[in-house]
C-alpha cells in the first residue's frame, strides 16, 4: 500500500536530489508565459496576478479516492433530484424534510423559475464540492457545495502539463491517474442537454478573477468564448453572431457570471454584462444553461445542513461522505449550544462564498462574541454553525523551505446521464501558517494532486 502521508516528502527531496533545483523556477516562466492567472478584487481595486501555486503534489491512494467518488456521485445525484423537486413539484417542503420558509427565505432561490424543468431534468451539469481530511478520524469531510459557476480545473489542468515536461520520470514510476480527460467529459455534458445548437461559454471579460479559466476551457472544449454582445436573441432563440455578421444558433451556454448578472430583461436590469432575453429562450426550451438559473439555493450553507437528509429521502441511502458538524440557529436547540459553544465554532453567513463570511469563535473578543449573538438572534436564518475541523496540513515548498500549510480539496463532478468524477482536483493552500483560509479568493494557492495506484 502506499503511504500517501510521506510519499509527498520523499517525492519533493527525490525532485532536489535527482533534479536540477532550478527546475522549479520553469514553472514559475510557464505561469507567466500563459497567464495562468486569478485576479483579485482588494479594497477597491483589482489585482491581475499569477495564481501562487506548490512545485510539491498532493497524494490520494486511489483506493481512498474510489471512496471519494462514490461519495461525490451520490452528493450530486441526490442534490440534482432536490432542486428538480424544489422548482416543481416540492415533495421535500410537503414531507416535512425541510422547513418551507427556510427555502423561501433563501437568497440563492428564484420563484420567477417555479414550474420550470430543463432539459433532460439536468442542473447540477458541473459542480465543485470542497473537502478536507480529519485528522482525528482520517476521514474526507465535506464542507460545502458549490452548484452555480465553480471554477478552478484549469488550473490542475494547466499544471499537469508542465510536470509532465520538466519532471518525466514521476510519470514513468508512479501510476498516476490521466486527468486529460475532463475537457471531453465536460464537452460531453453539454452536448447532452444541447438545444441543436454550437456550444459557447460566456464570459463576463478578462477582468474577472477566473478570466484564465474561461479562455482556457472553451479552447480545450472546442465552445466558442463570447462575451455578452456576441449573442442576441431572435424569437425566443440565441445565436451566436460570429465576425461576417452570420447568426449561428446555439444549443448550450457554460455560463461564468452569476443568476443577477445574466439577463437584464429577467434580473438585475443594470447589469452590462448579460444578454438580454437569454432567459426568455431558456425557459422556452431553445437552449441549455450550465449550471441551471436558480442554484444558488443548493450553495446556501443552510441548505447544505440538510444534504444528508436528502440523500435518504431521494435515494434511500445512506450518506457515504459526511458533512462536517453543523448547527442551524433557526432551530432553538441549535441555536442554544452555538451560544454556549460560540468560541469553539466556526461561524459562516448563509449567502457568501470565497471564504467571506466566516468567523473563527476562537478569534473574537468577548464583545465581538456578544455583538455576533444579536445579530445572529435577529436573523438566525442567515448563520450556520460548524464545528472547527482540524484538517491535515500539506507541506509546501514557500520562500526556499519546506512548511506545513492548511489545505482542502476541491472535487469535481460533471453531471449528464450519471455523474462523472474527475479523478483529479484543485489542491488549495493557505499561503499563512495557521490559516484556515484557503480559498483562492483569499490568496490562497494550489497544488497538483496525484491519485496513484499503489
Amino acid at each position: 500500500m502506499l503511504d500517501v502521508k510521506n510519499m509527498n516528502t520523499e517525492l519533493f527531496w527525490e525532485i532536489f536530489s535527482k533534479q536540477d533545483r532550478l527546475k522549479i523556477d520553469e514553472f514559475q516562466k510557464y505561469m507567466d508565459k500563459f497567464a495562468v492567472n486569478f485576479n483579485l478584487y482588494k479594497d477597491g481595486n483589482f489585482i491581475e496576478r499569477s495564481l501562487p501555486f506548490d512545485v510539491i503534489p498532493r497524494i490520494i491512494d486511489s483506493k481512498e479516492f474510489d471512496k471519494m467518488d462514490r461519495g461525490l456521485s451520490q452528493r450530486i445525484k441526490a442534490l440534482n433530484l432536490f432542486l428538480e423537486d424544489l422548482y416543481t413539484n416540492k415533495k421535500i417542503i410537503k414531507d416535512g424534510i425541510i422547513p418551507q420558509e427556510f427555502v423561501y427565505e433563501a437568497k440563492g432561490y428564484l420563484k420567477e423559475l417555479e414550474g420550470f424543468s430543463p432539459n433532460k431534468k439536468i442542473r447540477t451539469h458541473i459542480n465543485g464540492i470542497d473537502l478536507v481530511k480529519d485528522t482525528k478520524t482520517d476521514d474526507w469531510v465535506i464542507l460545502e457545495d458549490n452548484l452555480r459557476v465553480p471554477s478552478g480545473a484549469s488550473y490542475p489542468l494547466s499544471i499537469r502539463d508542465t510536470y509532465r515536461k520538466i519532471y518525466p520520470e514521476f510519470f514513468e514510476k508512479l501510476k498516476i491517474k490521466p486527468i486529460k480527460g475532463y475537457p471531453d467529459i465536460l464537452r460531453d455534458a453539454m452536448d447532452y442537454v444541447s438545444c441543436d445548437g454550437i456550444n459557447v461559454v460566456l464570459t463576463p471579460g478578462r477582468f474577472n478573477s477566473a478570466y484564465y479559466e474561461h479562455a482556457y476551457l472553451a479552447k480545450k472544449i472546442g465552445a466558442q468564448l463570447v462575451r455578452n454582445n456576441e449573442l442576441i436573441v431572435k424569437d425566443k432563440v440565441l445565436y451566436f453572431k460570429n465576425y461576417n455578421g452570420k447568426l449561428i444558433k446555439v444549443g448550450a451556454v457554460y455560463r461564468r457570471l452569476d443568476d443577477e448578472f445574466l439577463d437584464p430583461k429577467f434580473f438585475n436590469e443594470e447589469s452590462l454584462i448579460g444578454v438580454p432575453g437569454i432567459m426568455e429562450a431558456y425557459l422556452s426550451g431553445n437552449v441549455a444553461i450550465m449550471n441551471a438559473p436558480g442554484n444558488g439555493i443548493a450553495d446556501d450553507k443552510g441548505i447544505y445542513y440538510f444534504v444528508p437528509k436528502m440523500i435518504k429521502y431521494y435515494l434511500n441511502e445512506e450518506p457515504i461522505l459526511h458533512n462536517a458538524p453543523t448547527y442551524l440557529p433557526y432551530f432553538e436547540e441549535d441555536k442554544k449550544y452555538v451560544f454556549e459553544n460560540m468560541d469553539k465554532l466556526v461561524i459562516k453567513d448563509v449567502a457568501e462564498a470565497g471564504g467571506y463570511g466566516v468567523m473563527f469563535g476562537h478569534n473574537m473578543s468577548k464583545i465581538q462574541i456578544e455583538d455576533l449573538k444579536t445579530i445572529i438572534s435577529a436573523n438566525p436564518r442567515r448563520f450556520i454553525a460548524q464545528e472547527l475541523i482540524e484538517f491535515y496540513d500539506e507541506e509546501c515548498f514557500i520562500n526556499d523551505e519546506v512548511v506545513p500549510r492548511k489545505a482542502d480539496f476541491r472535487a469535481y463532478v460533471v453531471m449528464s446521464d450519471e455523474p462523472k468524477v474527475w479523478q483529479c482536483g484543485l489542491t488549495r493552500y493557505a499561503m499563512e501558517a495557521g490559516n484556515y483560509l484557503v480559498n483562492s479568493s483569499q490568496g490562497g494557492g494550489f497544488k497538483d494532486t496525484w491519485v496513484v495506484e499503489a
